[in-house]
């Protein structure tokens, strides 16, 4: 089976590391970073140690393929899919594998069956590493019952849940809103109460009332989340308001935590190379980006 990746990044490098073997000289990629100077280097060099082949145009990728992974930020879903699906064999599969609204979804959907090819919606449910392709993913659309038992053989570890393409995504969608959401609000937290200077108060206080979240730490891991994905996570989050713009309802907590990873991200914070920092580190660093100046306790 000729398996074809649109897009380089840490989801396409973390199921192709985890088939390795054999089934990698069979993968072929393309992905638009490298048609530009600055980003090409990094993309050759991806490829380089995934030992897959790196090809110049995406004509030359799906060429032959029986599957394509699409793999780009969510934003760019449809556009990948408008682009691209002309250069599909009749009867190839298109999994999307981008964390997009519903309503996007069934755009690529339409776009990838006008040209003769065959669309699955997938969602992935959990972050792809440390489980590579055995992440856990959830699929839908009228071949998914189909299949299934294709990738599985690959394998990965998908379940169906219909269909109909855009139900497998409206569950990650709906489930991202609770928890990009408690990203957002815990980094909001993290960097008012050290702006404060009152976090020795309110960190004990939200502990004893919520023992199972420790906001130091989960503010560290999710600042440091940002950092690397902040820019796709923002992407995903603006697919979430537009899903629930889709379905009647106010999207103001979606576009806030959407707002939140593109300023945390942007903000030009690097990571030290020897040690993930705490909480206390981020918070400085992101609030020294941003311009504020934190009290100390002596000062409330």
């Amino acid at each position: 089976m000729r398996i074809a990746f649109i897009g380089l990044g840490e989801a396409a490098g973390a199921f192709i590391s985890g088939w390795g073997g054999a089934m990698v000289e069979a993968i072929r990629t393309y992905d638009i970073k490298s048609d530009d100077p600055k980003t090409a280097g990094e993309i050759r060099s991806r490829a380089k140690e995934l030992g897959v082949r790196l090809c110049g145009t995406a004509t030359e990728a799906l060429d032959g393929a029986d599957l394509i992974f699409c793999t780009v930020t969510a934003d760019q879903a449809v556009a990948a899919a408008d682009g691209y699906a002309a250069f599909m064999e009749d009867g190839a599969v298109w999994c999307d594998l981008n964390s997009c609204a519903p309503q996007s979804k069934l755009r690529a959907n339409g776009i990838v069956r006008a040209q003769g090819g065959r669309y699955l919606d997938v969602a992935v449910m959990a972050p792809v590493y440390p489980k590579h392709n055995l992440v856990p993913c959830l699929i839908s659309g009228p071949d998914a019952a189909e299949l299934a038992p294709i990738l599985q053989g690959l394998p990965m570890h998908v379940r169906v849940m219909g269909d109909q393409v855009g139900r497998a995504s409206s569950i990650k969608m709906v489930r991202s809103i609770m928890v990009k959401g408690m990203e957002a609000l815990t980094a909001e937290c993290a960097l008012a109460a050290t702006a404060a200077g009152v976090e020795d108060e309110v960190f004990p206080s939200l502990k004893s009332g919520h023992p199972w979240i420790d906001v130091p730490e989960r503010a560290a891991y999710n600042f440091e989340r940002t950092l690397v994905h902040g820019k796709r996570r923002a992407a995903e989050m603006d697919e979430v308001a537009k899903m629930l713009t889709d379905l009647g309802l106010p999207n103001g907590m979606a576009a806030a935590t959407a707002d939140w990873q593109r300023v945390l991200s942007g903000s030009g914070v690097a990571l030290p190379a020897d040690s993930v920092p705490d909480h206390r580190w981020f918070s400085q660093a992101y609030l020294q980006a941003l311009g504020v100046s934190s009290r100390s306790a002596d000062e409330t």
